[in-house]
């Protein structure tokens, strides 16, 4: 992979309430990676307690004795450290868990690499909260 097939990297921090990790988004997750949409490249989850966080071997996050992300298992591409995960672990409530996923676009890999090869520089990039996409389609709908 050359600098110029590298798409858009991305992270997202998860709130699990009560710890409960279900495994749900499992399938759609397995699915962007499967079909080349995503490349994950650091996945961590902790549990965040009164006195701190503890990690979750990705192996069995339920404690249940069933593998549940042995397909990520030893992901990791130096870009979510320790100290990522603890800043995270303060976005969520004691007692509950947090999982944070660092992943490429790698969908855009390509149309980077042909914008670049035509002379273009990709100058700011950036994404738009969820919740503002969702109220300007609500305000749209109530014109």
């Amino acid at each position: 992979m050359t600098e110029q097939q590298v798409g858009p990297i991305d992270y997202l921090v998860l709130e699990f309430p009560g710890a409960r990790l279900q495994g749900k988004g499992l399938p759609a997750l397995l699915d962007l990676v499967e079909r080349g949409i995503i490349r994950i490249l650091d996945l961590r989850v902790a549990k965040v307690t009164e006195t701190g966080v503890v990690g979750v071997a990705l192996t069995d996050l339920d404690d249940d004795g069933q593998l549940d992300l042995a397909v990520f298992e030893g992901v990791t591409s130096g870009l979510l450290d320790d100290e990522d995960l603890a800043r995270g672990a303060e976005l969520v409530e004691p007692g509950n868990a947090v999982g944070m996923i660092v992943y490429e676009n790698t969908w855009a890999g390509p149309f980077v690499a042909a914008m670049r090869e035509a002379g273009a520089e990709v100058v700011s990039s950036g994404r738009i909260p969820v919740d503002d996409v969702v109220a300007a389609l609500d305000k749209l709908e109530e014109e």
